[in-house]
């Protein structure tokens, strides 16, 4: 036989689910569940003109820093990567480094995303099998079936949550709304981020400009920017948008006064330098005023904690940022983060609020922080975020469910969500969910749960599906 054949398909029905009891789970439950992805990066764009991407490049490679870290690992030329190759010479480059990349989630994730949509579970991605499979793939991407809203229907997609600058026009949602008949929901997530870099100098500056034309607020103190805010915080809202999300070093929670936050932001106005103390103060006052900001609409608050970005100077000066060359911080995140959460729950507006950790030796201690501010009104209100970035593979999938459900309340947890900037991530959900039915029917046959189809049933459908679509109340489609 050779190395290439397969008698049964690597990615087959019974993919990660290793009893009886988790392959009737996941046939007969998880799999019929919709699909919430409540945060990535998709660009609206791209579904709301509803295009075909050109190659297998274009859809699978460009942006992904994941497949990117690894070619480079492997002795790839950045040529290759990033570089001036042909789209075809880099499809080539990835295909001789998936063979190496057995215990790692790019092998999984890779074959999974050939399966579905593409069809192709007859061959290994390899240099041998490069050839036919771009030729393959690339032919079925030129067809109506592979367009991007069809590769969302097909993934039983309910509702798409992009993240978006609060600059942003948000043409392509509106364009998107004002379709009738959408086979599913399409809405904007808040992503502040941009104003609080305000030791950014001349950047930041242009960004509160931007701001101010959008939003038609005249801006000359911290009053002004926060009216501002508020103005697309409105417009976001009226879009569908319940949530907002926030990429922080960490959790930001110093003592600030009104006055000493103003003089800061006129600083800052003004193109001068914010020392690190005064940013942080600035950042702490930003973050709060965004808490209360989405307590009064309820929106869920997401605090994405814990990425050291950027780190190789000679390569951000080559290639720009979010090319790869980012790290897990090595952060305090307890007290700081309590205080934060504290700060807002003692004036009684702390928002539902979602937690994602980067590192994971803060699991237990995500957890066991959910605990200290639930309310008993709001069943799961603060949410262990699911694996993210670094984290999001079989063995990080499995320490979250387990921290969680120890520490926790499992059966309240909203499931997974992509985090991606790839159409063909989807099917992250698909893993998941092979993964959760995996551990649940595993622990049923082992006596560990009631091996009672019924109670695991209901769990496999809140996780899945349900829990989510009661925490972000987003609107869905009349298809749903």
């Amino acid at each position: 036989m050779f190395f290439n054949e397969m008698v049964t398909p690597f990615i087959n029905e019974n993919f990660l689910l290793q009893s009886e009891t988790a392959r009737r789970l996941y046939h007969t439950v998880a799999v019929n569940q919709p699909v919430i992805d409540y945060h990535n990066h998709l660009q609206p764009n791209e579904i709301s003109e509803d295009i075909n991407f050109s190659n297998l490049t274009h859809i699978w490679l460009e942006g992904d820093h994941y497949k990117w870290r690894a070619m480079r690992a492997c002795g790839v030329d950045e040529n290759l990567i990033t570089g001036d190759a042909t789209d075809r010479e880099k499809f080539i480059a990835w295909a001789q480094t998936v063979p190496k990349l057995l215990k790692n989630p790019l092998y999984h994730w890779s074959h999974m995303e050939l399966a579905r949509p593409f069809g192709i579970t007859d061959r290994l991605l390899n240099g041998e099998t490069a050839g036919s499979i771009w030729d393959e793939c690339n032919e079925k991407l030129q067809s109506p079936e592979f367009s991007c809203r069809s590769l969302l229907r097909k993934q039983k997609i309910a509702v798409v949550a992009t993240t978006d600058n609060p600059i942003d026009t948000l043409e392509h949602h509106v364009n998107y709304q004002a379709e009738e008949n959408n086979d599913f929901t399409l809405v904007p997530t808040f992503r502040p981020d941009h104003g609080m870099n305000v030791e950014g100098g001349k950047q930041f500056v242009r960004w509160v400009k931007k701001l101010e034309q959008v939003s038609g607020v005249r801006i000359r103190n911290f009053t002004g920017f926060i009216e501002a805010l508020k103005k697309r915080h409105d417009f976001f809202h009226s879009l569908g948008c319940r949530a907002s999300d926030h990429g922080i070093d960490e959790p930001y929670a110093d003592d600030f006064t009104y006055s000493g936050v103003n003089k800061i932001f006129k600083k800052a106005l003004r193109g001068k330098i914010v020392n690190p103390d005064d940013a942080r103060i600035f950042k702490s006052a930003y973050l709060y005023f965004c808490g209360l900001m989405n307590h009064e609409k309820g929106w869920v608050f997401q605090l994405h904690i814990g990425a050291q970005r950027d780190n190789n100077s000679r390569m951000l000066r080559q290639l720009g940022p979010n090319a790869g060359y980012d790290c897990i911080a090595d952060i305090e995140i307890s007290r700081p983060l309590t205080r934060l959460l504290d700060r807002l729950d003692s004036e009684s507006r702390l928002p539902k609020t979602v937690l994602y950790n980067l590192n994971p030796r803060d699991n237990e201690l995500i957890a066991t922080i959910l605990g200290i501010f639930q309310d008993g009104l709001t069943a799961g209100k603060m949410q262990h975020g699911p694996p993210w970035w670094f984290l999001d593979q079989k063995d990080g999938i499995e320490k979250h469910i387990e921290s969680l459900a120890n520490m926790g309340v499992l059966s309240e947890f909203i499931g997974m969500t992509t985090d991606s900037r790839s159409f063909l991530s989807l099917s992250r959900h698909e893993y998941f969910r092979r993964i959760f039915c995996n551990i649940i029917g595993n622990d049923a046959e082992n006596g560990l749960i009631p091996s009672d189809f019924g109670i695991l049933s209901r769990l496999i459908e809140k996780v899945c599906y349900t829990n989510a679509k009661d925490y972000f109340k987003y609107a869905l489609s009349a298809n749903e």
